[in-house]
């Protein structure tokens, strides 16, 4: 599905909303997400850096150090 079809889909279903809370929940959402990629610059990295951030990664992972996603949804509700 091309990100087109999905943007129209997501704005039909958003059209169809009648709760004023999901409604200000989706509005807190679209700011913070057009804030944050205004300040976003995307760098590339070369293959090395790249293989250096996988093997932290799976270091830290068989360390437990680990975000649930369960807690990472509950963190960020407390965002707005």
């Amino acid at each position: 599905m091309s990100i087109e079809t999905r943007k129209i889909e997501f704005v039909q279903e958003f059209l169809k909303l009648q709760s004023e809370k999901s409604i200000s929940k989706f509005e807190k959402t679209v700011k913070t997400e057009n804030k944050h990629s205004a300040n976003r610059k995307v760098e590339s990295m070369s293959a090395n850096e790249l293989n250096v951030r996988i093997d932290k990664s799976l270091k830290d992972s068989k360390n437990g150090r680990l975000t649930e996603v369960n807690d990472l949804l509950t963190e960020i509700d407390k965002w707005s």
